[in-house]
């Protein structure tokens, strides 16, 4: 949440973000287990492994490269394609298994079937 931001004591942005804190200072990336990370907004969702112990991105997928962008369904068909397809591309790089950070977002809906996708593929978390 940016500074001087303006938000309602009750809101979900303030909910989230409690929720996100409270998810980070459990979760942490290392090289043997790195960090799944889901960054949903109301149109897209982004998916990266990262190694929090050098602060390096190591695999990304996201609902904005052309191959998705154009695939016909609903959001939630499109991010079980985006855990598919950075479970595999996380294969390729040798990563088996993470730690899985949902944002704040809860475990529900896109974040949900995001993971569904990852795990079809054989990754553990």
């Amino acid at each position: 949440m940016a500074i001087g931001v303006k938000v309602r004591k009750g809101s979900s942005q303030v909910a989230r973000a409690r929720r996100h804190f409270r998810v980070r200072k459990k979760v942490s990336g290392t090289p043997a287990r790195p960090r799944l990370v889901v960054s949903r907004s109301a149109r897209h969702l982004v998916a990266q492994i990262v190694d929090d112990t050098i602060g390096q991105t190591l695999v990304s997928a996201s609902t904005m490269e052309s191959a998705l962008r154009t695939d016909s369904g609903d959001k939630s068909a499109k991010a079980r394609a985006i855990g598919q397809l950075i479970g595999e591309r996380a294969k390729e790089k040798g990563i088996t298994t993470v730690v899985f950070d949902r944002g704040g977002n809860k475990y529900h809906g896109r974040v949900a079937a995001l993971a569904d996708g990852a795990r079809a593929t054989g990754l553990d978390f």
